[in-house]
């Protein structure tokens, strides 16, 4: 069997550090228009973040759509209360605004965890998709799960509700907590996940000892195989000043290479998602691991402007 395909890409092309570096987009490209044209000529896909902190309007997904070319590939963050982390209640649609209960839109941070919210919530963003879903361009709806997402039984059966409430689009799930990959647990969630086919991040982050963060386990639980990377240096991660300890070295990006390359002698289509993202360094890694992986850019891609690269270990 000939081996899946490959596709690299960046878990943002809006960021703000990478826009003010100066070392991916060329003058001229100014415009969230410019960008999205000037990023999809470099990659095929992409994933969008914003979804993460409110639910985009159809008009957006719509122009998302007319400024990529055919076969070009989004994937979504899952609104943040399908996750389970506070919203800010005032960046709902007015649809959502008007089901709050009394004194709700007035606080800075809500918490929701009642069904037939979420479900609404869920249904908005499902709506919002829709012109990505009609042009073929919706990839996964990507639910990251926090660090207090530990394992147990009770969030087995949340996973299986997230697919219900994303009827039509597929979800991704990933975890960022150790608990899920223990001797004792991790070929459970691995079958759980294969039983109700639902594909499975292999997660990458710095590890410091315990569980506090998910360890880095390259897996693939349905037909395609989703890395998503978000560095290894502790020391920078929560930091706020850039360093270019941030970026992942050769040696780091080669190792992350064979674990995808072997992913892909079994599954349809590997994703390799960077979310490095400080500076342009996603990106940086992600034309790197393009070299790596062997994967041929798109015809007649750009040269970004290449100002300013750090060096990678």
């Amino acid at each position: 069997m000939a081996p899946g395909k490959i596709r690299i890409g960046t878990c943002s092309w809006t960021e703000s550090s990478l826009i003010e570096s100066g070392t991916f987009y060329p003058r001229g490209a100014g415009t969230p228009k410019a960008r999205l044209k000037f990023y999809a000529r470099q990659f095929d896909t992409v994933e969008i973040e914003s979804s993460y902190y409110q639910i985009p309007s159809v008009e957006m997904a719509q122009a998302w759509t007319e400024r990529t070319p055919p076969g070009f590939l989004f994937h979504v963050k899952a609104f943040g209360a399908l996750t389970g982390h506070n919203i800010d209640p005032r960046r709902l649609p007015a649809e959502l605004q008007a089901l709050l209960a009394p004194g709700e839109l007035d606080r800075e941070e809500l918490h929701v965890a009642e069904p037939g919210m979420l479900k609404a919530m869920a249904q908005a963003l499902l709506d919002a998709l829709e012109p990505l879903r009609q042009a073929r361009k919706m990839g996964f709806t990507i639910f990251q799960f926090p660090p207090w997402f530990g394992y147990k039984k009770a969030n087995l059966d949340y996973l299986r509700y997230c697919k219900e409430l994303m009827a039509g689009i597929p979800i991704a799930v990933e975890f960022r907590h150790g608990s899920w990959f223990t001797a004792h647990h991790r070929d459970e969630l691995f079958a759980f996940l294969k039983e109700h086919k639902i594909t499975y991040i292999t997660c990458d982050e710095p590890q410091y000892g315990n569980l506090s963060t998910a360890p880095f386990h390259p897996e693939a639980t349905t037909g395609i195989a989703y890395l998503r990377l978000h560095g290894r240096n502790g020391d920078c991660w929560h930091s706020d000043v850039p360093g270019d300890e941030y970026l992942y070295p050769e040696a780091e990006l080669q190792e992350i290479a064979r674990h995808a390359l072997r992913l892909s002698e079994t599954a349809r289509t590997t994703f390799i998602m960077f979310n490095n993202c400080r500076c342009g360094y996603a990106v940086k890694n992600a034309l790197e691991m393009r070299e790596h992986c062997r994967v041929v850019p798109p015809p007649q891609a750009p040269s970004p402007s290449g100002r300013g690269w750090p060096k990678a270990g």
